[in-house]
Parts: C-alpha cells; structure tokens; sequence
C-alpha cells in the first residue's frame, strides 16, 4: 500500500504534546487504528474512573472521575474519531494511542471542571498502556464478533440450509479429485456447507473464551505495580455489565502481557472460517459454471453484466467476492501470526498491527458471510434435469454394483462400456451379468445418493 499523509483532525486538536509527537513520528501508511479500538479504550477509562473513585490513594476524587466518565463516554459515542490520527505502524504496545485518548479526555475534563486534570496522574490512573491497551482489543473485538459476525455466520448458515431443503432431492454427480464418483444429492452438498460454518462457529467460540481473559490491573509487566489489587477485577466486572461480554482478568497476567496467544488463536478461528468459505464459494462457481461449456448445475442471480464485451455473459461476482475476502484474511493471519511469535520478556510490541488485523478480519469475514448469503445463496437455482442427465452417462455409478459382481469384473465392464461409447446398463445386460430389474434397481440414482441412510 502506497503511503499516504496521515489524517488530521477536523476541528481543533484535543491531544497534547505525547500525541502531536506520534503523528510526527509516524507518518506510515495513514490509517489509523480502528475506531472500534479507541471507542474501547474510552469506556474502559470511563469504567476504570469510576473504580478508581471508589479506592482511597488513587488520586481520582468523584468529581474528577465524573469528568473523565463524561469526557470518555464522548469519545465512545464515535462524535470525536478525527482526534485519534495516529498511524497503525507506532509503538508497539500501543502507548501512543493509548496517550492520545488519555490527552483528549484530559482535555474535555480540564475544561469541564475549569481546572487541570492530568493525562495521566487521573485519566490513566492504576493503568499502563501494557495492560490496557490489550484489554481494550480484546473488549472490541468481542464486541464485533457478538455484534456483527456471530449473526452474519447465522445468517449464512440458515440460507444454506436452507438451500439444502430445496435441492434435497436433487440428484447430481458427486466429485473427488475433481473427478466423477459416486452420485450425491444437491441438498447433501449444501447441508455439509452449512455445517462447515457451524463447526466454525463453535471454533470461534471457543477462541473467544480465551481472548476474553484480560491482563487488566497488571500495568507495566503484569506485577500491578501501582494499581490497587481489587482495580482490574473490578473494572473487568464493570466492562462485563458495559458491554455484554464475557471477560475476566487473565489467570496468569504474565502471560497474558509477554505474549498475545488469545489474538493469535482467535485469528487461526478466523482463518478457519475464511478457509470453509472459500471451499463453498469454489463449489459454488465450480458448479455454475458455463452455462454450456461448465458444469451447469447451479443457476447463480444475475447481480451485474460480467463482461463489457461479451452480452449477456453472467459471471459468479459474489464467490469471487467471498474468494478475496478469504484471501485477505489469511494474509492478515500471516501477519498476526508472526507478531505473535515475537512477544520479548514482559511484552509483545507488534499489539497495533495485530489488532488492526485482527479487526478488519472480523469486518470482512461479517460483511462477506452477510452479502454471499443475501445475494447468492438465497437466490440459486438448480438446474436439476441437467444435473440428472449427467450423473445417469457417469461411469462412477458403476460402484453400486460392486457387492454383487466384485470390483474386478465390474472395473472390466466400466472400461468396455467407455471403450465403445455405450451406457453401463447396456454393456452389463448384453454380458448378461445382472436381469434387467435388478440392474436397474441397483442403478437408481436416487438410491445410490442415499447410501446407508433410510428412506
């Protein structure tokens, strides 16, 4: 990505000193941290005042604590984004942005009580940015799983099975090696799809769990040097009401500060998902392609023109959509998975690049499951008469005959029927190895879609 000028506020600047150097310093890519981010970090100084007013010796009185509530409770709404410009690619522990929401909370504060209050000495109070600043990552990316992808993931999976009720007696060719076998039903097809984000679904869950143990009351390396012993627990209970999320403080703060495991883990469940979507999207076009040259057993919406030289030409945008998307989103687990390796001693300092990745994962995987199930698979057809008349010319239907006349003698009759361009029936019933009821009983597509299963 080129590099670009870094954004500027809109109105004037409510940082300080510690934030004008960041943006100084690094004039990157211009992007920003995600704005889910910094609304995070807000509710989490605007919770943390309200604990640190409760305690004796944290220096927050009520009055003040009530002041950064207000200030961070504005900054959470999203009203003030443009005062949080510092590049993606800045310190590794993210202290600069967390400096930058601490000077522009000062700053509203200061004003509001008509009397100086400290970035740090009051806003950032009983924190450091080493155990904050991943809490705050934690608490959005939660937020964005509960609130945007977990229900997109439903979304997808109850239009394909949806989709697997429509086509359930579809009877098509079933493909291994990208060669015929044995054949399958549509809705077969499309019950496993929906099953694959299911089984997504539950890794991701499961992935949440970890992430939602938080280093918060740790500070600079997971001692809790200078926050009070009950401050993390507390302010973790708090979030938990805030936002509706399951969190808890980390087991081991140590841990949870000198490595990030929980985001690694969390973008490997990610990766899973964007790995099972670009298998359906590929089975999708695969299966609509042509419509004379391909396979032509799905009938894709026609969303767009597909070509501007050739009418009428329909291709399958939203696969190809959903293909890119899972391609972006392994790249961003490469990039997380490498930081998470480099975690040195107390801390890892690659913690802006992992949660911007991890984010815009998040984003994309819940925009494409939401778009692909609106816009393709609630709208596919089959084309079931074609797919009929192909799996009744495959050879691969051979397979069901192999318990009466073993794999030899029917390996032998598959090759003649190939050899002279005959049906399978016709070369076995001129071999007079089956009668013709019994052959055709065997050779029911429909009964050999089914397997094992009854009726």
């Amino acid at each position: 990505m080129p590099a670009v000028e870094p954004v500027v506020a809109n109105r004037e600047p409510l940082w300080g000193r510690e934030t004008a150097l960041a943006i100084d310093n690094f004039p990157i890519s211009g992007q920003p941290l995600p704005a889910a981010i910094i609304h995070a970090l807000a509710g989490l100084k605007a919770e943390a005042a309200r604990v640190n007013a409760a305690i004796d010796g944290t220096g927050v009185d009520a009055m003040r604590a009530e002041a950064i509530v207000a200030a961070a409770e504005e900054i959470e709404s999203g009203a003030l984004d443009d005062q949080f410009p510092i590049d993606v690619f800045q310190t590794g522990s993210g202290t600069s942005t967390n400096m930058n929401v601490n000077e522009v909370i000062a700053t509203l504060a200061s004003r509001a009580l008509g009397a100086p209050l400290h970035p740090n000495d009051h806003v950032n109070a009983s924190q450091s940015s080493n155990d904050v600043f991943p809490t705050a990552v934690a608490v959005a990316a939660l937020r964005m799983v509960d609130g945007a992808l977990r229900p997109a993931m439903q979304r997808l999976e109850s239009s394909l099975t949806n989709a697997a009720r429509r086509f359930a007696t579809v009877v098509k060719t079933g493909r291994t090696h990208l060669m015929d076998a044995v054949p399958v039903t549509l809705g077969d097809e499309f019950d496993g799809y929906a099953a694959q984000i299911a089984e997504a679904a539950e890794r991701l869950a499961d992935a949440e769990r970890r992430l939602g143990r938080v280093p918060l009351g740790g500070t600079a390396v997971g001692s809790g040097l200078n926050a009070p012993p009950e401050f993390g627990p507390r302010v973790v209970d708090a979030l938990q009401r805030r936002y509706g999320i399951a969190l808890s403080v980390a087991p081991n703060r140590f841990a949870a500060q000198g490595a990030r495991d929980s985001v690694v883990e969390m973008s490997a469940a990610l990766r899973g998902l964007a790995i099972a979507l670009i298998k359906i999207a590929n089975d999708v076009r695969w299966m609509a392609s042509g419509p004379t040259s391909g396979l032509g057993e799905l009938v894709l919406p026609a969303l767009q023109a597909g070509s501007s030289i050739m009418p009428g030409k329909v291709n399958p945008v939203m696969s190809e959509m959903v293909a890119q998307v899972g391609a972006q989103v392994i790249g961003n687990d490469a990039g997380i998975a490498f930081a998470g390796s480099q975690g040195s001693f107390e801390l890892n300092t690659y913690q802006p690049m992992m949660a911007a990745n991890l984010l815009a994962s998040i984003h994309l995987l819940a925009r494409a499951c939401q778009v692909f199930a609106e816009r393709c698979i609630d709208g596919v057809e089959a084309d079931a008469e074609r797919a009929r008349r192909i799996v009744e010319s495959t050879p691969s239907v051979a397979a069901a005959l192999n318990a009466r006349l073993g794999y030899d003698r029917v390996a032998a009759l598959v090759k003649q029927a190939q050899a002279g361009h005959r049906s399978l029936r016709d070369v076995v019933l001129a071999d007079g190895a089956l009668p013709a009821g019994e052959l055709d009983e065997l050779l029911d597509v429909a009964r050999i879609a089914r397997g094992n299963r009854p009726e």
